[in-house]
């Protein structure tokens, strides 16, 4: 199944709430992982909160485009079992 912006947004409104691990391309040749939150979904956005002890920043925005591009992977937390439950969106 090809991957849409609109089907990366449903996945993530399934998903508000939960604990997420984040890759970010950060530019020459730099990966940023992150820990937080997924707090709100926009139509073109969405908001992570990040973990406060990790991070100089509260939260953080990335459009559909960058999961879809790749430039963002996502991967989310099972809270029963502290597992990796979702891979890449």
């Amino acid at each position: 199944m090809p991957k849409t912006l609109a089907s990366i947004k449903k996945s993530l409104d399934s998903n508000l709430g939960k604990r997420l691990m984040l890759k970010a391309n950060g530019g020459r040749r730099k990966t940023i992982e992150r820990s937080g939150v997924l707090a709100e979904t926009y139509p073109s956005v969405f908001v992570v909160e990040l973990d406060q002890d990790e991070n100089a920043f509260e939260r953080v925005s990335y459009s559909y485009a960058d999961v879809l591009t790749e430039t963002v992977e996502l991967t989310f937390y099972d809270e029963t079992t502290g597992n990796i439950a979702i891979g890449q969106q």
